[in-house]
Parts: C-alpha cells; structure tokens; sequence
C-alpha cells in the first residue's frame, strides 16, 4: 500500500503541472479585466487647502488682494479645486468675518462692567457686517443648540449684529459647523471645484447631513474627504446606523469618498462606507508642508510617479507658512508648487504626456462579468496545485496530501465567507512556491550539466547561463497570473485590501532554496544533515555569518516603502524613470540577475559556486513582488519586470567578461603562486 502510494504521489506531479496550466489559462480573462479597469479613470484633480492660504493671508497687509493674487496664481498652474474644512469661530476670525471676544477682553474694552467678571466666561462674537451675519449667525446657532449651548444676541454697538455664547472661548472655538459659504462662493465664482473635508466630532445629524449634502451638491461635489482619525457617522453608528444612513445620502447625491495614501492607520469606518457605495472611492496623494518646499523636479517626479504607478487621482497640496527669523520673513511655498506644476518642473505636462488630463477626479470604472467566480474557482485548483509541487520537492509522499488538504482548506475558507483570507493566503503561497520550484529546477540543470561535461566551453557555459536564466525567469513569473487574479477585487487596487506577508515572500524562498542546497544534495537528507553539523565551527565562518546577517537585515529593511536609500540612488532612479518612462528594480538588474548568470557561469566549472544562486534568488522572487504590488498597474509592473530582465542579462554578461579575465589570469598564474 505503501510503494503504491508512493508511486501515485510521484505520477501526481505531471498531473499537478495540468492543473497549473489550466489555472493560469483560467486567469486570463481576469487579467484582461483588470487592465480595462485600470485604462479607465484618467482624470487628476490637483487641490489646495484653502486653510493653508488663508494662515498665510493673514500676516500679509492686504489679505483680501493676497488671496485673490494665489488663486490666480495656482489656477493658472492646473490647480482646479481647493479643498475646503469644516469652519469654526477661530477660521472665522481670521478671515474677518467674525471678531471674537471673552468676557474678559469686553471689561477691558469696557464693554462690560467690572461686576461682569464674577458672573462667568462667556464667548462674544461681534459680526463684521450684515452679510456676514445673515450668512454665519444661523450656522452658529444651529451647532451650539446641538451641544444645548444657548446663544442669544448682544448688543455691541448700533447697526452691528453680536451673539453672546454661554460658553467658554476655548470651548467655543473647537466647535465646527459647515465650511464657510461665503469663501465658496467666492472660490466657485472663479471657477474652483471644492473638495469638503468633514469629520466626526459632531452628533450625526440625518436631517443636517442631508442639508449639508445638498449646499455641496449644488455646488458641483464629487467627493468627500475626511478629516481626523473617522469617517462622518462612525461614532453614533452602533446606536443609530449612521454609516449606511450617510452612505445612502452619499449615493442619493451622486457622491464618493477619498482614501488618503501612506495613513499609518485607516480612518475608523472607511472601509464598511466604501463598501455601501460601492467603493465609488478615489486614491489621494498628501503633499505635507515641508514637502511642499523640496526642489521643483523631486516634487514633479512625486506628483507623476503618483498618478502613473500608484494610481493616484487626486494630489492633495498643503503650503503652511513658515517663520525665516534669519532674515525676519514670513514665507509659504506657493511659488514652488506654481513652478513644480508648470515651468520648469513640468509635472502638468508630464502627467499628460503618460495619458491623463486635468479634470475632477472620477472613480474606477470595475470590468466585471458573471463567470469570473467560475474562472477563480480553477485559479484557486491551479494555485494550490502549484504550492503541492513545491511541497513534493522536499515531502514527495505528501504531494497528494498537500493537494487534498489545500483544497479542503480553500473550501472551508470560502464556507465561513472567509474569501479574503482566502485569496490572500494563496496568492502568497504561490508567490513563494514558483520563484523557489524554479530555482531549484535551475540548480538541479546545472548539477546536470556539470556531470555530463565538466570540460565545457566558456561559449557554450555563457549560452546555457543565459538560457537557463530566462528560463527561470519565466517560470517564476508564473506566479502572477495567480497573484493577480486571485486579488483583482477593486479593494486591492485602492489598497483598502493588500497583499499580506511581503516579509514571508522576501525571505522564505531564500532559506527554501538553501535548505535544499545544503540538506538535498547528498544520499539523504539525514546523512547531509548530519555532516553540517559536524563540521568545525572556525572564525571565518563566524565572521561570514555576522556579514550574512547584517546583509540580511539591510535586504529586510529595503523591503517596504520606509527603507532609506543609499546615497545617490535617489538620483540615479529619477535619471532611469525619466529616460526610460518605467524604472526597473535596482536591486533586479544591477545585482542579482547579474549574480544568477555569473553564477551559472562559474558553477559550471568550479561546482562548489552552485551556493552564490541562494543569493542570486532575491532576483526572482523580487518578479513576482513587483506584480504584488496591485495599485501598480499591470502593464508597469509586466515593462518593469521585462526591463530589469534586459538589463540583467547586459550587466551579466558584463560580469561573465570579467570572470572570464579572472578564470584566465588565475589559470595562467596560479601554478606560480603555488610554487612560489
């Protein structure tokens, strides 16, 4: 029972290769879909925060022309809306439309009796004129009757409209109420979009969302974005349901919502409202203030490597102003981001030479038919299929077993509507299982070639090298087509969803491969096992070891988007993005493509080699990390992986010339050396 066992597992592995295929068939028309998804959506919307301007109007001496002179400027430049907050007494006062006062400030002024000082800390608010007061009294009283605050008018002077608030000053001025009307009229009647900002410091309020919503909607908004760390409603949604409330007022007023790029923790119930519209959601690009002033070709490099590779469609610019007590100014950025976008920056004409235009920003359109659970279905058999291969190159007799519990596992997991565990557990499986089956493919040809003709040629050495690379090459990207279609939910492309265990796929398929180098070359893995473990233990090793392992953590550190880059790669990355439009993986074709070819190379005479194509696996793996990455667009990562292909199999035959020069110099004088 045993042998036959056996024997089945060993025949499973052709049969293992079908489903593999069929998979990757299956997966086509998911692919295809999500390229059509990602040819939607060519509008960006370049927005500035209206706060930012209106901090830096006033230290000028003329806020008002200040102000109307910066729009001119920024409009002129492709900026199209202007991202507006929720207002309060202090944005208010600063724009002049209000003058706030305690009661303290009143005695002082004697606008109060002395007495008054005993009977409390109210808040004063003194209208500039009768327009402002039509406009802002009634936002006023609405807000702090939500926080039963009583407001009441005051007399200040004749023909001057005040309220007094029974409140503190302090308490008074973090209360928000809806964006001031008449700054968006003002930016609507010069032709601006505006982009609210909203939070959830506020009871909801059905009856004055859906007020609010309509003042935007009458004012052309498409989008929403929040402020804070939730999304409007999440607070009093366990008691009232306010997330599907708002979601369906959202909806009633043809309106999405906005997901900020980089946040080191989502906003509290964006994804639950995403899903009740939808996902009508656009990705935003936050430009900081300090940012704000880099140099005009780092930031145009930002804003188009955004829209191009990330899917970036709104870019969010904030320019604060900043103290220069060297030289006693007040200063903003203004000038720096007209510069970025236009000349000489050219970041406007960039985005639009990549395919896009200017425009309010529109949410993905999502190409999708009825039998594409079908064709998962097979993609899901083919993905596991694919891990069982790998298993059976270290377990033969549980080839089958992996199989059968893979595919039990898939079905429980969709059973208790865990899909999303689901999808992404195998989409990591497989990323690991193809860079490392191809590897060991390649080692074990090598050791093939290496017993049938040790006396080769360096010609025919170099040509094996560079078939046996591409090759590999190809059979580790089989693994996208499986990545790609197990994650094609729209969720991924918006990375409200991602890709989990990059850290996992970085690493495993390195000790994978080593584990089988080192254990899976002997009589058996126990004897191999047995004979590392014997070895004396000398100082080079451990200094070899200590170099492997801060090497390790570097490899590690440059894993995400936070590692710091080395000096002048910077640089060096905008020269290849700008010359070439996509930008290969440094680390592909300027090392470990080059390492796996020279490797090969090498290992072909000198066998002992064989343990430089461990390292040379990053290169591999790194593929299919790049096709992990699903706000890339699929056609970028395909030119990315194809470019540092080309460029790996140039720089390594660079790097066979000079092993070639070393071979022949050591050849010629290594007798010598001996001798001496």
């Amino acid at each position: 029972m045993y042998q036959r066992w056996q024997k089945w597992n060993k025949a499973s592995r052709k049969w293992l290769w079908i489903l593999v295929v069929v998979g990757m068939v299956a997966s086509l028309p998911l692919i295809y879909g999500r390229i059509q998804t990602e040819q939607t959506a060519k509008n960006v919307e370049l927005i500035f925060n209206y706060r930012s301007l209106l901090e830096s109007s006033y230290y000028q001496p003329n806020p008002e022309a200040y102000m109307n002179e910066q729009l001119d400027k920024l409009q002129g430049a492709g900026v199209g809306t202007i991202a507006m907050f929720e207002s309060n007494l202090d944005e208010l006062s600063r724009s002049r439309r209000v003058l706030v006062y305690s009661t303290q400030d009143l005695i002082n002024m004697n606008k109060l009796p002395v007495s008054s000082a005993a009977a409390g800390n109210q808040t004063y608010v003194v209208f500039t004129n009768e327009e402002n007061a039509r406009a802002f009294q009634p936002l006023i009283e609405e807000t702090f009757q939500m926080f039963d605050i009583a407001v009441a008018p005051w007399s200040w002077e004749p023909g001057v409209t005040a309220v007094r608030i029974n409140t503190s000053p302090a308490n008074a001025l973090i209360k928000s109420f809806a964006p001031d009307p008449v700054a968006m009229k003002m930016l609507r009647d010069k032709g601006f979009n505006i982009l609210p900002r909203m939070s959830d410091n506020m009871p909801y309020d059905q009856a004055a969302v859906d007020k609010l919503l309509t003042m935007f909607q009458e004012n052309n908004v498409k989008h929403i974005l929040f402020e804070g760390d939730a999304v409007k409603g999440f607070t009093d949604d366990p008691e009232k349901k306010s997330l599907k409330a708002f979601a369906d007022s959202l909806k009633a007023h043809g309106m999405g919502i906005v997901t900020i790029e980089g946040l080191k923790k989502p906003q509290a119930g964006f994804n639950k409202l995403a899903y009740d519209l939808d996902y009508n959601v656009v990705r935003l690009y936050s430009l900081s203030d300090k940012d704000a002033k880099l140099d005009t070709d780092v930031l145009a490099d930002r804003f188009a490597l955004a829209v191009k590779d990330r899917k970036i469609r709104m870019i969010y610019i904030n320019s604060m102003p900043s103290k220069d007590t060297s030289k006693s100014t007040i200063t903003d950025s203004v000038d720096n981001i007209v510069e970025t976008l236009g000349e000489p920056g050219n970041a406007v004409k960039r985005m639009e030479k990549d395919g896009y235009q200017l425009g309010q920003a529109e949410p993905f359109t999502v190409n999708s038919h009825s039998w594409d659970k079908i064709l998962k279905a097979l993609v899901v058999l083919g993905g596991v299929a694919f891990v069982s291969i790998l298993v059976s190159y270290f377990l033969p007799s549980l080839t089958l077993a992996a199989l059968i519990i893979g595919l039990l596992g898939c079905a429980g997991l969709f059973v208790i509507h865990k899909q999303q565990l689901l999808e992404q557990m195998l989409s990591l499986l497989v990323a690991i299982s193809a860079p490392t089956i191809a590897m060991l493919l390649a080692i074990r040809k090598v050791q093939e070639i290496q017993g049938a003709n040790r006396s080769m040629s360096a010609g025919r050495r170099l040509t094996h090298s560079l078939v046996l690379f591409i090759k590999t090459s190809l059979l580790s990207l089989c693994a996208v087509p499986f990545v790609i279609a197990l994650l094609n939910n729209i969720t991924y492309a918006l990375v409200l969803n991602q890709f989990r265990g990059v850290s996992l796929l970085h690493l495993l398929p390195v000790f994978l491969v080593a584990l089988y180098v080192f254990l899976y070359q002997g009589n058996t893995v126990y004897s191999e096992l047995r004979r590392w473990l014997r070895m004396p233990i000398t100082v080079l090793w451990v200094v070899c070891a200590a170099i492997l392992a801060a090497a390790g953590l570097y490899y590690l550190s440059r894993t995400g988007n936070s590692g710091s880059l080395l000096p002048g790669e910077a640089a060096f990355r905008s020269f290849l993005e700008n010359t070439i439009g996509v930008r290969p993986r440094n680390k592909e074709f300027l090392a470990f493509h080059p390492l796996f070819i020279m490797g090969v190379f090498a290992a072909l005479r000198f066998p002992k080699l064989i343990y430089v194509l461990i390292i040379a696996s990053i290169g591999q793996l790194s593929m299919v990390d790049t096709f992990a990455h699903i706000h890339t667009p699929v056609l970028i990562s395909l030119i990315r992986g194809l470019l540092g292909m080309g460029f790996g199999i140039i720089i390594g035959l660079i790097a066979v010339g000079i092993w070639i020069i070393i071979e022949r110099c050591w050849t010629k004088w290594s007798p010598r050396l001996l001798q001496d």
